[in-house]
């Protein structure tokens, strides 16, 4: 039997849906259905392509309430900036959850992809950084740390934002825009010890392969959400740091053991401490969070399909009339 399948383009999803409290609410939700034990989230196939200077990673999750779930493919060509191509792109298949039949696809060149991580460091923030932050920080200069920053804006609303990256060009673009887009003074600064010295909040948003974040470096009362470590043989955050917080968490403890930055404490002997809690079971009260604001926490980010099913599903709930419909 024939069905509809609706088909949007980048520029339509980008009129349907943004980053907001809304977004960040419906992401908290699917981390905290990931404590709950009852959501189906295979192994994140990921394919590195050394000669190419890229890879792909394929993510999805069945999240039990959730009208439908979503395959998402996501490949990264870090060369295509010098080809005038962005460096990730992408697409999203959303299937319904009770026949499996094809809701939507949505060719949006990894800008859900973009929202969704953004979203889920907030949640991180939310829950994890301390209730006041004067100044945040980011490493890094792309759109992730754009988003990042506001999205964080969102949850802690601070007053400053200091940008470090190993391009100070692309730094002071970057701190340009974030003070334009969230109204507060923004800084890039040279150093990044400097940089986390001076911030309650940081975000590392790099592809680095070692560290950009020092142990030395922490303080008390210092959030650090890692979300750049998403495959075997990244690492931004110095081994011993995770050691050294009053607090670790992943998303996926399984992603973070062979992804994340966890995978490079282990293997440098840093983690000692046994199996950390996620940041679903702090969200749904199973787990500890922050218990004093001078606590230093790490959240480490490696992206989960759960996060890939909620926008898809929250986006498809906001279309309305757009995109194409084709009978399949």
């Amino acid at each position: 039997m024939a069905h509809d399948i609706r088909i949007l383009t980048e520029a339509e999803l980008r009129q349907a849906v943004g980053l907001d409290l809304t977004l960040i609410d419906v992401i908290e939700k699917a981390f905290a259905a990931l404590a709950s034990g009852t959501v189906v989230m295979p192994p994140i196939l990921s394919m590195e392509l050394k000669q190419a200077h890229g890879e792909v990673d394929v993510k999805t999750a069945y999240i039990p309430g959730f009208d439908g779930f979503a395959i998402k493919v996501s490949p990264g060509f870090f060369d295509n900036p010098k080809l005038g191509l962005p460096s990730l792109n992408g697409l999203m298949i959303l299937f319904s959850a009770k026949t499996g039949l094809v809701q939507a696809v949505f060719l949006d060149n990894g800008y859900l992809t973009d929202l969704r991580t953004a979203a889920a460091g907030a949640v991180a923030a939310r829950h994890l950084a301390p209730k006041t932050v004067a100044t945040a920080g980011v490493i890094g200069t792309g759109v992730q740390a754009r988003l990042q920053m506001q999205a964080a804006h969102l949850v802690r609303p601070f007053r400053a934002v200091l940008v470090h990256g190993r391009d100070m060009e692309k730094a002071r673009a970057c701190a340009e825009d974030l003070a334009a887009s969230l109204g507060i003074a923004a800084e890039a600064v040279v150093d990044p010890a400097e940089l986390t010295a001076r911030s309650q909040l940081v975000v590392t948003t790099t592809p680095a392969r070692s560290p950009v974040l020092r142990a030395e470096w922490l303080h008390p009362g210092l959030h650090i959400t890692a979300m750049g470590s998403d495959q075997a043989g990244k690492n931004e955050i110095e081994p011993a740091a995770l050691a050294a917080a009053d607090l670790y968490v992943c998303d996926r403890v399984s992603q973070c053991e062979t992804l994340g930055e966890l995978r490079a404490a282990i293997e440098s002997g840093a983690w000692t401490t046994g199996t950390p809690p996620e940041l679903g079971a702090v969200i749904a009260g199973a787990a500890a969070g922050r218990q004093r604001e001078e606590d230093i926490t790490i959240c480490d980010l490696t992206g989960t399909g759960a996060q890939d099913t909620a926008i898809a599903t929250h986006v498809l709930t906001m279309l309305g009339a757009a995109g194409t419909l084709i009978r399949a």
